[in-house]
């Protein structure tokens, strides 16, 4: 998680919202990610939208399976749905996104019957440095009347 928080950090550097994520295989980091929805002009581009697809890249396939996701933010239902296409068997996150989550906190896709692929979750890691990055940014933002 320390790394996905450095990711996270230099993303607010970037002027993106501050949230990293990293995919782990065999302990180690096969994609590391920021948002770069502003860098790339690309609503998709969320830190863990681009850390599957890096990942794909690097194992020649579209299942994830053996890896760990960590990511500083809960995931919302885009990029939990990615992570069930993608069959990713473990997700770490920090802090809980009241407002869009969609693994514990508005819906659990991630353990859902219904569909094809669950995921073990842990949640809470490193939640208070997590969702420190978030508020500080869009405190700033606010600060700055800018959204």
């Amino acid at each position: 998680m320390g790394r996905a928080l450095e990711l996270a950090y230099q993303a607010a550097d970037a002027d993106e919202v501050p949230v990293g994520a990293i995919l782990v295989r065999d302990h180690q980091i096969i994609a590391a990610a920021s948002n770069q929805r502003q860098m790339l002009k690309d609503p998709t581009a969320h830190a863990e939208m681009v850390a599957i697809t890096q990942a794909a890249a690097a194992v020649g396939d579209w299942r994830l399976e053996k890896t760990t996701l960590y990511v500083t933010l809960e995931p919302c239902p885009m990029c939990a749905g990615a992570i069930v296409q993608s069959r990713i068997p473990r997700v770490v996150f920090g802090a809980s996104d009241p407002k869009a989550g969609a693994v514990v906190s508005l819906y659990e896709l991630l353990s859902d019957k219904r569909l094809n692929h669950q995921s073990e979750v842990a949640g809470g890691v490193l939640a208070e440095r997590c969702g420190r990055v978030l508020t500080e940014f869009f405190a700033s933002k606010r600060a700055l009347g800018k959204k």
